[in-house]
This record gives structure tokens, C-alpha cells and sequence, in this order.
């Protein structure tokens, strides 16, 4: 009964830290990401922080995962068996938070580059996470295709990856120039892929 009590114990406190390091990192952006700046923000010794992860790597990865659960929560899970209408709003919706939150998206972008190593301890993330948001975007667009609905003459995979790509090189074009419209972008490319009788538009 103790031991399972300690690891509850753990298990929130690693929970704690990482909703603290989403607070952190998007007020005070990537130079308050250090271990130093996070182990402070929880009250604990840097040793003390690094003992519910492995590695300073390691825990900017759980940070991104948590990162995706909140939004989650906040937007919608993106089904792909739902209306891509719906998966649209949910993703936009997604993208324009991302511009009040710069610090996440630095993170994100510089974490993407160093985890194309597949020994880095983020890969596996980014990998799986870029694999289920292509899915999501195919599965919609390709029933919205066996519906009738006119889209262009590519397979769905390949819009789905272009949508993808699009949506990852705004965020670098929005951090060298924030008056970039990163959620107008997305939505307008959204309408070209799949045109709607009106897109989404702003919050």
C-alpha cells in the first residue's frame, strides 16, 4: 500500500511539474526553459527535478506531450472519423492559441529540428505524433472526397502532408515576423483543400 501510495505520489508530482513548465515556458519563452528556471518554478533542486526524468531532453519531450493533452482538452480530440469541418475548426483553433503562447512554439520548433536524430529522445514523439495528425487529415479529406466534395486531383495522404508542412513552416515564419496570420494561413489552405461554403474565420 505504500509503495503504491509513493508512486501516486510521483506520479502527480511529475504532473505538477509539467503543468507549472507550460505556465513557465509560455510566459517567459525558451530562455525560461532551463532546468534551473523550471526546477525553481516547482520549488525544487535541479537533482530533485531531473529525478522524475532522465534528462533534460526527456522532460522538454513530456512538456510537448502535456502540451498536446491540454490542447486537446481545450480544442477537441481531432477524429479522423469526424466532420473535417470539425477537425478544421479544432486544428485552427489550436494554431491561433499557439500565437499567445511563443514560448511553446519555440520549444516545439527547436526540439523538432534536434529529434530528426533518431537516438534523441524526442523522435519517437514527433514521429508518432506527425504519423496521427496525417492520418486524421487524410481519413477526413478522403471521405470528404467519397461524398462528392471536390478537391484537388491528389491523394489524400499527399494533401495531408502538404497541410502538415504548411502548418509547421508558418510557425518559423510567424517567429522571425509575428504579424504573420498563422490561423488564417492554415484555415485559407484548408479551404483550398476543401472548400467549404465559408471557412472558419476568426475566434
Amino acid at each position: 500500500m505504500a509503495r503504491r501510495g509513493s508512486y501516486a505520489k510521483g506520479v502527480a508530482k511529475r504532473d505538477e511539474i509539467l503543468e507549472r513548465a507550460l505556465e513557465v515556458i509560455a510566459r517567459e519563452g525558451i530562455r525560461g526553459a532551463s532546468v534551473k528556471e523550471l526546477a525553481d518554478a516547482v520549488g525544487l533542486s535541479q537533482a530533485g527535478l531531473l529525478h522524475y526524468f532522465d534528462s533534460k531532453e526527456e522532460l522538454f519531450t513530456a512538456i510537448l506531450r502535456k502540451r498536446d493533452e491540454v490542447d486537446s482538452r481545450r480544442f477537441g480530440e481531432a477524429d479522423g472519423d469526424g466532420p473535417l469541418e470539425d477537425i478544421r475548426a479544432g486544428y485552427v483553433a489550436i494554431v491561433r492559441h499557439n500565437a499567445e503562447v511563443p514560448g511553446l512554439v519555440q520549444l516545439f520548433s527547436r526540439l523538432a529540428v534536434d529529434a530528426a536524430d533518431p537516438q534523441h529522445p524526442a523522435h519517437d514523439y514527433f514521429v508518432e505524433r506527425s504519423a496521427a495528425l496525417r492520418s486524421t487529415f487524410a481519413t477526413a479529406l478522403e471521405r470528404r472526397r467519397a461524398e462528392g466534395a471536390t478537391t484537388p486531383a491528389v491523394d489524400a495522404d499527399t494533401l495531408a502532408r502538404i497541410l502538415q508542412a504548411v502548418s509547421d513552416g508558418m510557425q518559423l515564419q510567424w517567429m522571425q515576423d509575428p504579424s504573420v496570420d498563422m490561423a488564417a494561413t492554415v484555415d485559407a489552405l484548408f479551404e483550398l483543400l476543401a472548400p467549404t461554403s465559408a471557412g472558419v474565420g476568426p475566434a
